[in-house]
């Protein structure tokens, strides 16, 4: 049980079997849209392997998916603010549709039911969560300064009182150095270090649309290449127990009235400690 939030339900759980939870809420979700012939609306995070999994599991199972709709997360932007095109090698919505997308087209999954970020729908994309009757589900992490989707701790998001920060809709703004510096360690941008293959500014949701989600499955799992190290051990316990401030976007789940589902890996869970051994 969480401390404070009795909405939220935190489970600690073995590292190798930290994927299988999402896969399996995901897949879930799209049988029951199938069986109850229900729209399902999913937003979705970064566009990591495991939606080949997903895609290759309901291929299998032959699930209709055409109740299913995705609305992604979040998407990288120039400095001036111009949203990366699907033709992005790198951009999330490319990765999408070749792991997800094009794997379902043939189980009916129609392809205007995939909304991704893009400089048309951006300013319109928290009005259309609403008029869908908002996200039946999140799939969340927490980026290393604590970001919710690419809702950084910077001036494009700080409002005086907490009430207006919450009900900020989707927009272009800039990313936290942090932000760009895990990402350039990402797949996409060469695993090397190299930030300046990362662009500066994203699209994203906006706290409104966690807010109003009807459920939130935050996953904190993030290791590197699978070993002990991970930014995302501070930065966990920051957005589950710490006070829920605008400096650590993600730690605002906690004021959800809604179920918010909180996953931790056994890595991540582990007691932080210093390694003299190791050292550097």
């Amino acid at each position: 049980k969480h401390p404070k939030n009795p909405n939220i339900k935190l489970d600690v759980i073995r590292n190798d079997e930290f994927e299988m939870i999402m896969i399996t809420d995901m897949v879930k979700r799209i049988i029951d849209s199938d069986r109850l012939d229900k729209q399902v609306v999913m937003i979705m995070c970064n566009p990591c392997p495991t939606y080949r999994k997903v895609a290759y599991m309901l291929r299998q199972l032959n699930v209709n998916c055409r109740n299913v709709k995705f609305y992604m997360m979040d998407e990288w932007a120039d400095e001036d603010g111009n949203i990366a095109p699907l033709t992005y090698k790198a951009g999330f919505g490319n990765a999408f549709m070749r792991f997800m997308v094009s794997e379902i087209k043939d189980l009916g999954f129609k392809e205007e039911n995939f909304i991704y970020h893009s400089n048309k729908t951006t300013p319109d994309f928290s009005k259309m969560l609403e008029q869908d009757g908002e996200a039946d589900i999140v799939y969340s992490g927490p980026g290393w300064p604590g970001h919710l989707a690419f809702i950084d701790p910077v001036d494009d998001w700080f409002k005086p009182t907490m009430e207006e920060y919450l009900q900020q809709g989707a927009k272009v703004a800039s990313l936290h150095p942090l932000t760009i510096a895990q990402n350039s360690l990402h797949g996409g941008f060469g695993s090397s270090g190299d930030i300046s293959k990362v662009p500066p500014k994203g699209a994203m949701m906006g706290p409104r649309d966690a807010m109003k989600a009807k459920n939130v499955l935050d996953m904190h799992g993030i290791t590197t290449a699978g070993t002990f190290v991970t930014w995302q051990r501070l930065t966990s316990r920051l957005c589950i127990f710490g006070e829920p401030s605008q400096n650590v976007p993600a730690s605002i789940l906690q004021l959800r009235e809604n179920p918010t589902q909180i996953i931790m890996s056994e890595n991540l869970a582990a007691t932080i400690r210093d390694d003299d051994f190791i050292q550097y």
